[in-house]
């Protein structure tokens, strides 16, 4: 059951990291992309669940790296989505 907790603070992370990027941005509010960013989320929250799958413990420290992990997913593929699409040739 801890598992399916340690899941979804991942999948928060990416979840809150994906609308503060969007709060940053003066641009506006993308649906596509924030339904990637949830994808990114999902796929960070079935890493991490399967990773702590085979810990001894789960601490307040597992769920801390767990959210900021999600974060991170989120974040990094954020910039290699967008490093893809600057390299792409123009139409």
């Amino acid at each position: 059951m801890e598992v399916i907790y340690i899941a979804i603070a991942a999948f928060f992370g990416g979840a809150v990291a994906a609308l503060l990027g969007y709060l940053e941005k003066s641009k506006p509010f993308d649906v596509k992309k924030f339904l990637a960013s949830m994808v990114r989320s999902i796929f960070a929250a079935a890493g991490f669940a399967a990773a702590f799958n085979y810990a001894e413990a789960i601490t307040a420290i597992s769920f801390i790296t767990a959210f900021l992990g999600g974060s991170g997913v989120d974040v990094l593929g954020n910039r290699i989505s967008g490093a893809m699409a600057a390299r792409a040739p123009s139409k």
